[in-house]
């Protein structure tokens, strides 16, 4: 691949580095994300002995979330769009910690109680954690919309991946804390009042947002050099960037733009992928291997702990390549790359005979995965012009875990069938490289500004 010097005049080092602590409070929203929406999958082995739940009874409380998780990506997409970050990202923060919370009210339901409909039943309890899981999805889903609109707000083109890596760090960061904290919450105060704890840090962040956050043209502490930086040396003024940043585009043009299909296309095979390690990965440690729940919890975590390394390591080499003259499509075209043929050995996880290879090929696969994400999202926001970016980043959303959703109960019953994850972790090994045959055929040149486009 050719690396054409780019020839566009890039503005002087910024005056200011408060762009980074925007960054610090999307990393905590993202680690609180995960959190709340990651216990279940290490209390899975401890919920289902107490409550008596199946691996179809699981799956369906998964793909649940999946489901709701995509409406509400789609939903909260539009809705960032219609009443920008400062209002909306903290709006879907509240809601969703109420309902992380509202999952502990689950212990006050009968164990032995059924809900039947037809010749459909699931325990009553996981009726609870179903409806609980759906209220979280749908509420959830406005974060990451937020956190890249944010990121296109704050950061010049050539940080955005940085900038979007290491706030999607937080999406291990919160994925390691869950698997060492939970296991000793549940020991300490039992697994109603985990939920309640883990929920209620939501209001600890929103407290911080009010303090600190403001678009960059009205906030004080921003100093003039700097947000001449982030407007790339446009002169912006509040009430124009405000206008800008509060319009939509209509549904029918957006789905007019072959990136916005690319970004559709890599949602539905690779998006997908993630949310498996979420909410099985805890439990193919633990039957492989024959853990037991403190155990589970560590190994999850070094996973985790690996995983967060691919989104910063490749946001960084993103921003590297930029400097060094190569184009944002070289650029972004091998980073994605890197990330797709670094998951593929990801088939061999069920086969190794020892643990500590079994999470490192799985953490090397979960960390290009990031180091997936965080160019992928850049690439909504290198194709797309501002006031589409929430609303094409919320499709892409919600295509991705729709078809999670699909994935999670299929996986379910693959589980109850078959007993092995095999056809899983083969499924999950090809699934990048053909989202990147299809970026490349349906955007053969990413554009240098979205302008271009």
């Amino acid at each position: 691949m050719t690396t054409p010097t780019n020839s566009s005049q890039q503005p002087a080092r910024a005056g200011g580095n408060f762009r980074w602590v925007i960054c610090t409070l999307l990393f905590f929203s993202v680690a609180l994300n995960y959190i709340d929406r990651n216990i279940i999958g290490i209390l899975k082995p401890h919920l289902s002995e107490k409550l008596g739940w199946d691996e179809n009874d699981y799956g369906t409380i998964a793909a649940g979330f999946s489901f709701a998780y995509a409406f509400g990506y789609l939903i909260g997409g539009r809705l960032i769009q219609r009443f920008g970050v400062r209002y909306g990202l903290p709006g879907f923060v509240f809601f969703w910690s109420l309902a992380a919370m509202a999952h502990g009210l689950c212990g006050f339901i009968p164990a032995e109680s059924v809900f039947r409909l037809g010749t459909f039943a699931l325990p009553a309890t996981a009726l609870g954690f179903l409806c609980a899981r759906i209220a979280l999805g749908l509420t959830e889903g406005g974060n990451f919309p937020g956190a890249i609109k944010a990121v296109a707000e704050w950061f010049p083109q050539k940080e955005r991946a940085l900038a979007t890596g290491l706030f999607n760090a937080g999406t291990n960061v919160g994925a390691v804390i869950c698997p060492v904290g939970v296991p000793w919450l549940l020991k300490h105060v039992g697994w109603e009042s985990t939920f309640f704890i883990t929920g209620g840090l939501g209001f600890v962040w929103l407290f911080a947002w009010w303090f600190l956050y403001e678009s960059p043209e009205r906030s004080k502490r921003v100093s003039k050099s700097e947000l001449a930086y982030i407007q790339g040396g446009k002169t912006i003024t509040a009430e124009a960037a405000a206008a800008e940043k509060k319009e939509t585009m209509p549904w029918g043009r957006l789905l007019s733009y072959r990136a916005v299909w690319a970004y559709i296309i890599a949602g539905i095979l690779a998006g997908p992928v993630w949310g498996f390690y979420q909410f099985f990965l805890p439990d193919f440690l633990y039957k492989r291997y024959n853990l037991d729940l403190q155990q589970t919890g560590i190994w999850t975590g070094v996973f985790y702990a690996l995983a967060a390394v691919g989104g910063v390591f490749f946001g960084w080499l993103a921003g590297k390549l930029f400097d060094r003259g190569w184009t944002i499509n070289a650029t972004r075209k091998v980073a994605l790359l890197i990330c797709a043929v670094s998951v593929v050995p990801v088939f061999f996880a069920p086969y190794v005979p020892s643990i500590w290879l079994t999470v490192f090929i799985v953490g090397v696969a979960g960390s290009a995965h990031q180091g997936w994400s965080a160019n992928l999202f850049s690439f909504v926001s290198d194709t797309m012009p501002k006031k589409a970016i929430s609303s094409v980043v919320g499709l892409g959303g919600f295509v991705t875990y729709f078809t999670g959703g699909v994935v999670s109960k299929a996986t379910g019953w693959i589980l109850q069938e078959t007993g092995s994850y095999v056809y899983v972790f083969a499924w999950a090994s090809l699934m990048y490289v053909l989202s990147l045959v299809a970026i490349q055929l349906l955007v053969p040149r990413i554009p240098q500004t979205p302008e271009e486009a």
